[in-house]
């Protein structure tokens, strides 16, 4: 999937343009409306910044939240004042995404200026991928620019329909990023290539461990997800979380791993808790014996030292899930050597890529994000890409 990047485009391509921009401004936003985390809108700074040195009247649209119709608290108004402030230039905020009052403020705009659309789910027809509501977006611009690589693998009017009315559609540079290298540590790995896969359930990370067990040479398991493993293979887990209906597929997966030749390396030590709550009793035990009536909320230390030798030499590692319930701090330690191992091999030359969702959230939490070599802003994206899927959002756009 090499797709065509907005860094192709020329200033002479670009001036006077007006160009549409899928942006994920999916911010998180406290009870009164302030935003908690504005890393989403840092992270489409590089593709705005450049379409507007090359001149272009760029307007951004985005989804937020999952409103039924027009809400309130919804809108993406505190999303164009802190781009006001990132940008140093006031964002022109349009009350609609479609509409007269958006062509007729699109339309005064002069050549670097940068407008935001409202909430594009504030119409059913944007997750219907409605073609007549994408023309209607499409209208007010020329070209189209999809950065929003979290909704990639939906198939929406402003991901995938608005491209059938807008050429060139291009890819942003943090679509382009991920690309580079979510795609090429499937495809093209420095070798040994390492995953850690962790997260309370295998059910969800079935079809990413299927597809890592052809492409890496060790595969981490951490996280709930363990104790169905253990259980498949005759230990007591206590009260731990297993997917009784999924110890055939965890006997199938370690069969899979044997046949291919990959080192499958699960705890050796877990953290168990009396219940599930930050201030529960915990005992770190060997996974042989997990007490009844105890349920497992961490890996162990021994299980740390494990995991941080057989990284040792690896030059490429994704890791997606978290090892624990590290929201609780008495859960986080096993989460937290995991961040830290990698920030530690990045720092010798291997390439570390924090594929999406609570892994991501761990690797901030630890303050350790701008040592890994790729963070994704995908969740349900970043495993899709990892899983082999395509992406409706970037199939879409121009080819290279």
């Amino acid at each position: 999937m090499t797709k065509k990047s907005v860094a192709s485009l020329s200033a002479a391509d670009l001036t006077g343009k007006k160009v549409l921009v899928r942006a994920d401004f999916n911010v998180p936003v406290d009870d009164n409306g302030k935003i908690t985390d504005d890393t989403r809108i840092r992270a489409a700074l590089p593709t705005i910044k450049d379409l507007t040195g090359k001149g272009a009247i760029v307007i951004l649209c985005s989804h937020f939240g999952r409103p039924k119709g027009v809400d309130e608290k919804l809108r993406l108004t505190p999303v164009s004042d802190r781009l006001s402030e990132l940008l140093g230039q006031t964002v022109v905020k349009c009350n609609d995404c479609i509409g007269d009052e958006v062509a007729s403020k699109v339309g005064a705009m002069t050549n670097g200026q940068v407008a935001l659309l409202e909430n594009v789910r504030f119409y059913p027809e944007e997750e219907k991928n409605d073609p007549e509501f994408a023309k209607k977006l499409a209208s007010i611009a020329d070209l189209y620019v999809n950065d929003a690589f979290g909704t990639a693998h939906r198939a929406h009017a402003s991901t995938e329909g608005v491209t059938k009315y807008l050429k060139p559609s291009v890819a942003g540079y943090l679509i382009e990023s991920e690309l580079k290298y979510l795609q090429g540590a499937i495809e093209s790995p420095q070798r040994p290539l390492a995953a850690i896969v962790g997260g309370s359930k295998v059910s969800s990370k079935i079809g990413v461990i299927e597809t890592l067990l052809d492409k890496c040479d060790k595969l981490f398991l951490g996280g709930g997800m363990i104790f169905t493993f253990y259980k498949a293979r005759g230990l007591s887990v206590g009260k731990s979380l297993v997917e009784e209906d999924k110890l055939d597929l965890a006997r199938a997966l370690e069969a899979k791993a044997k046949e291919k030749g990959v080192q499958l390396i699960l705890p050796t030590d877990v953290v168990v808790a009396d219940n599930f709550s930050p201030d529960a009793n915990a005992q770190t035990v060997d996974i042989n014996n997990i007490p009844d009536g105890w349920m497992g909320l961490d890996i162990g230390p021994d299980s740390v030292k494990t995991f941080q030798a057989a990284l040792a030499d690896c030059k490429s590692v994704i890791w997606n899930g978290p090892m624990g319930v590290f929201e609780f701090p008495k859960f986080a330690a096993g989460t937290e050597a995991i961040a830290h191992t990698l920030a530690d091999i990045s720092a010798t030359g291997a390439i570390t890529i924090i594929g999406g969702g609570d892994s991501v959230a761990a690797v901030e939490q630890v303050g350790l994000a701008d040592k890994m070599s790729h963070i994704s802003t995908g969740g349900g994206a970043s495993l899709e890409l990892l899983e082999g899927k395509i992406l409706p959002g970037i199939a879409a756009l121009d080819e290279a």
